[in-house]
């Protein structure tokens, strides 16, 4: 799959140190912050800058402490930047900031599937199948990726197993910094599907299968010529390719997809549930549980 940046230092899921444990969940409240880095802040900052052998190339700074939703654990966020790559990591504390760790917090009171869910920004997104089906799948992509493309191929086989059963929902989340014609093939996809919402599919297909010759320098003559085979007006589209439109639909996609943590592509929730990647077992095995549910809640209904 493609991250945001391809780094060990946020790529591992473990712990830095060990130790923290989670006790009684209150309301978070942010701390004050400080007018200058804290000795915690310090500590942290040097602690991964001799762990990873960061120098002084590599701008890392570490954000104030806050109150977690743990008490006794303090969260931070991470900012670290090697060259045109950025990336924000949030990490968790001991109060008395000795042990450091990343993960998620997960409060078993609550269901997360549901949380995802409500957060998904579905309204005004390319679709395809029954808006009834009983599954939908939420797809965030960027159009230059090729695990997207391998996840494009893996669901244009398995779909037709499950007609009238599965929606599929397209969010753009290009990553720019690491793909140099994704925007503009997302901002086509917009522009496809502001002009005939069935079209977005035929351009979805056209850049996929054709992504090896798509270049920076060809993307948008390639883009005129995709929405040309895929019938829409070329006028009316080469307007919207250069207006502010598409482009802040495309932004507020991808700002939908941050506040889910989607960092990687292609990130996939099925009914809520996440998948990385393009692992057609795990994403059939998500559906069949999915939809064997129903079929269970519906027995129990009869009885």
């Amino acid at each position: 799959m493609k991250t945001a940046l391809s780094l060990s230092f946020i790529l591992f899921s473990g712990t830095l140190a060990s130790g923290a444990r989670a006790q009684q969940a209150k309301q978070a409240t942010p701390l004050p912050a400080p007018t200058a880095p804290s000795p915690t802040q310090k500590n942290i900052e040097a602690y991964l800058r001799h762990l990873y052998a960061f120098g002084p190339d590599v701008v890392l700074v570490v954000g104030t402490p806050r109150e977690s939703p743990v008490e006794g654990l303090l969260e931070t966020t991470i900012n670290l930047t090697i060259g045109e790559n950025k990336q924000t990591v949030k990490f968790y504390i001991s109060r008395d900031g000795k042990y450091l760790f990343r993960g998620d917090l997960s409060d078993m009171t609550k269901d997360p599937l549901a949380e995802s869910r409500a957060q998904i920004q579905m309204k005004d997104a390319p679709s395809l199948g029954e808006a009834k089906a009983a599954v939908t799948l939420v797809e965030y992509s960027d159009f230059e990726c090729p695990v997207c493309r391998n996840l494009h191929d893996v669901l244009r086989g398995m779909l037709p197993n499950y007609a009238g059963k599965v929606r599929l929902i397209f969010k753009d989340f290009p990553l720019e910094q690491l793909h140099p014609w994704a925007r503009t093939a997302a901002i086509a996809g917009r522009c496809a599907y502001q002009q005939d919402p069935q079209a977005f599919w035929k351009m979805y297909d056209f850049i996929y299968d054709n992504q090896e010759i798509i270049s920076a320098a060809n993307a948008w003559t390639k883009m005129m010529d995709y929405a040309g085979q895929s019938g829409l007006d070329a006028d009316a589209f080469k307007t919207c390719m250069a207006g502010p439109e598409a482009g802040a639909a495309v932004n507020a996609s991808r700002a939908n997809g941050e506040q889910l943590d989607v960092n990687s592509t292609p990130t996939v929730f099925v009914n809520g549930r996440r998948l990385v990647g393009a692992d057609p077992h795990l994403l059939e095995q998500y559906i069949n549980y999915e939809l064997a549910q129903l079929k269970s809640a519906k027995t129990a209904d009869k009885k």
